[in-house]
């Protein structure tokens, strides 16, 4: 599968990568959620879910396998206004299918308790109290205009937890350097039905089904 870094370098790592694919490419394929539709009520309902994971994801999904196969094809040809065209469908769907992929396991049903051991050592450190972690990530994800995520990454360089933003489905890793730990959605599609509006209420209620013992693996793995 190809995992593109989307820098100035992005040409040549684009042929180069499609050039060593395999003759039939591994498609990739929505992940099975860790809990049933409606396991997150009432914080996210079960329709929202369904729509949400079957439905979104999955057009991701889809959409990704076909860029791909697509750029395959170009980088056969040495077409590179092709290869450069295919830049923006790469960058959406393949933010959206990691980003996703990284948000269903961020929850589980009833929440995890609060982070405990290094993770909430490291907040502490970086945030003052676990308290003041939510609050600052809250007022940054409500800020986002229009559709995108707000994230607690890890910045290897500095070796400290970041607060940041992303538009649309922009990843992460790809557009900041920062390690993903948890990100919350704001994308309409993941609220609207249950929330209207309301994103703050939204935002402020996921807390309850955060899965802290996945953020904080992913902290592990991101300081080895």
């Amino acid at each position: 599968m190809l995992m593109l870094t989307l820098s100035g370098s992005w040409l040549g790592a684009a042929r180069c990568a499609a050039s060593s694919w395999p003759a039939t490419r591994l498609a990739h394929t929505l992940p099975d959620l860790p809990y049933d539709y409606g396991a997150l009520e009432p914080v996210i309902s079960a329709e929202i879910m369904q729509l949400h994971h079957s439905k979104h994801h999955q057009t991701y999904v889809n959409n990704l396998n076909v860029a791909e196969e697509k750029l395959a094809e170009a980088v056969a040809k040495n077409d590179t206004s092709t290869i450069i065209s295919l830049q923006g469908a790469l960058k959406f769907n393949g933010g959206g299918h990691i980003n996703h992929s990284i948000f269903w396991q961020n929850l589980c049903p009833g929440g995890s308790g609060e982070p405990e051991g290094e993770l909430l050592a490291a907040i502490q450190r970086d945030f003052g109290s676990f308290e003041a972690l939510k609050q600052r990530l809250s007022a940054a994800t409500v800020a986002v205009q229009g559709s995108g995520w707000g994230w607690l990454g890890y910045d290897k360089e500095a070796g400290r937890l970041r607060v940041a933003t992303c538009a649309n489905q922009d990843p992460l890793q790809a557009t900041t350097g920062l390690v993903p730990l948890f990100g919350i959605d704001v994308w309409e599609h993941a609220y609207y039905l249950q929330y209207k509006n309301v994103r703050p209420d939204y935002v402020n209620a996921i807390y309850k089904v955060a899965n802290w013992k996945d953020v904080a693996d992913r902290l592990s793995a991101a300081q080895k």
